[in-house]
């Protein structure tokens, strides 16, 4: 008796191009920028509407910017270090054991 194996599993969830933690970082984004429409345009009215908007805009463009640039894991880049790869070192005898 087999298992099914569901190809799919280890994939991060994606929607609408976004990855993982950025639909939540975008979904964040959307709901203070719906907050700060429903604020500003019942203080200043058109212009608070357009000011919640672009809010809301803004941080969405962001999330998606940032996960073009970090990427969805922490990843450390050492753009000023140098790594030196030395030459394979062939040592006959080290080879002759391992062939028999």
């Amino acid at each position: 008796m087999g298992y099914l194996l569901y190809k799919g599993l280890k994939k991060p969830l994606v929607f609408f191009g976004l990855k993982d933690k950025y639909i939540y970082y975008a979904m964040g984004f959307a709901v203070g920028g719906f907050m700060t429409v429903a604020i500003m345009s019942s203080l200043i009215g058109g212009w608070g509407l357009l000011v919640g908007a672009a809010v809301g805009g803004i941080g969405i463009w962001m999330s998606y910017k940032t996960q073009d640039t970090k990427g969805l894991h922490n990843k450390t880049k050492n753009d000023e270090e140098l790594h030196i790869i030395s030459v394979q070192i062939k040592n006959a005898k080290f080879l002759q054991k391992n062939k028999s």
